[in-house]
């Protein structure tokens, strides 16, 4: 059985990390490299970067940070934000990410994900989709949940599954923040509908959340970000108590409770 994956999610503005409520009204969370550092000890499976500016500056700043978590942490982590052609990818991967995670840029150009599975392989490729419930239809959107996509949820994730991306990490934006639980009947379709693992995003809140996205949404992963910042969940606290309830994890030795 594949353990369940934990990964805690850092936003990037301006070098400092930061977290909002529905992708707004957003407050400094604390040093980028020294956060990872402190997750990877604590038991993390994977991390993700997200550089929610990615102006061109911005970049430069994000790559030169992307080389110090690498240096800092023992575990994979991907990085998004400005990845809009191989190059992108290619500067990321040489500063130490793992992968690397497409957003906008996919949307607008899907032929970016089958040319990064085809020079760096699936694995590399992970297709973020923030996306909203709006009578009863989930809607994709653009540029950190802005701007309309004119793409719905199952059909564009299934798209990208077919054009080599790897993992699909579904931020559900109603759910973002609000710490009321993820998108557990959204998740669940999308698990049975794609041959490629889905990561759930937005809603964590209590650590029965996680129980339950494993259990009903069958997500193979669940992201969160505030409730690790802040300080009220542990991530080894978390996986104890999810092999309590029968999520399997990969609990290890000596991490700091």
């Amino acid at each position: 059985m594949i353990a369940k994956r934990i990964i805690p999610c850092l936003d990037i503005k301006d070098g400092a990390t930061v977290k909002g409520v529905n992708f707004v009204h957003l407050r400094n969370a604390g040093d980028p490299v020294e956060l990872g550092a402190r997750y990877s000890r604590e038991g993390a499976d994977e991390l993700v970067y997200l550089d929610i500016t990615a102006s061109h500056e911005g970049r430069k700043t994000f790559t030169d940070m992307v080389r110090r978590v690498a240096a800092a942490i023992n575990i994979p982590f991907t990085v998004g934000g400005g990845i809009n052609e191989l190059a992108d990818v290619e500067r990321m991967l040489a500063a130490g990410a793992d992968k690397v995670s497409l957003n906008s840029a996919a949307l607008r150009n899907p032929q970016l994900i089958e040319d990064i599975a085809r020079h760096f392989g699936t694995q590399v490729c992970v297709v973020a989709i923030d996306a909203r419930c709006e009578h009863g239809e989930w809607l994709c959107y653009l540029n950190g949940g802005r701007l309309p996509a004119g793409k719905r949820l199952f059909e564009w994730a299934a798209e990208a599954a077919s054009r080599g991306a790897g993992e699909i990490l579904f931020t559900s934006m109603n759910h973002d923040g609000v710490k009321t639980g993820y998108a557990n009947d959204a998740l669940a379709a999308l698990a049975g509908a794609l041959h490629i693992p889905v990561i759930a995003s937005g809603g964590a809140g209590a650590k029965a959340h996680f129980r339950d996205v494993f259990l009903d949404g069958k997500a193979d992963a669940a992201l969160a970000a505030g409730v690790f910042h802040f300080g009220e969940i542990r991530i080894a606290e978390l996986k104890q108590y999810l092999s309590e309830e029968g999520v399997h994890v990969r609990l290890v030795k000596n991490q700091e409770l």
